[in-house]
């Protein structure tokens, strides 16, 4: 899997495990996302993933790099325009 399919199925896990907020963007802990069994079987390396998702201006999080124990409370932001591509598919429908 390259990195654009690996941020790909991380924006997936974060709609399924965040929480949606008014601006249309995800919230989701490090902690949740590091702890859950589906995400340890796809991503190899999940902070690799997070820190290209974060280049790319997908996602927001305090700190360059997170650590299990240490990091489980920063809280990962989706951007609301790495989310627009399927809600303006929703809405039109």
């Amino acid at each position: 899997m390259n990195v654009e399919e690996e941020v790909g199925k991380l924006q997936e896990e974060i709609k399924r495990l965040g929480q949606i907020q008014e601006d249309g963007s995800y919230k989701v802990t490090f902690g949740v996302l590091f702890n859950d069994d589906r995400c340890a079987n796809i991503f190899e390396a999940l902070v690799g993933t997070l820190r290209a998702a974060k280049k790319r201006k997908i996602l927001t999080y305090d700190g360059e790099l997170l650590l299990q124990g240490v990091h489980d409370n920063t809280v990962i932001t989706m951007k609301p325009s790495a989310t627009a591509s399927s809600t303006d598919a929703t809405e039109k429908s």
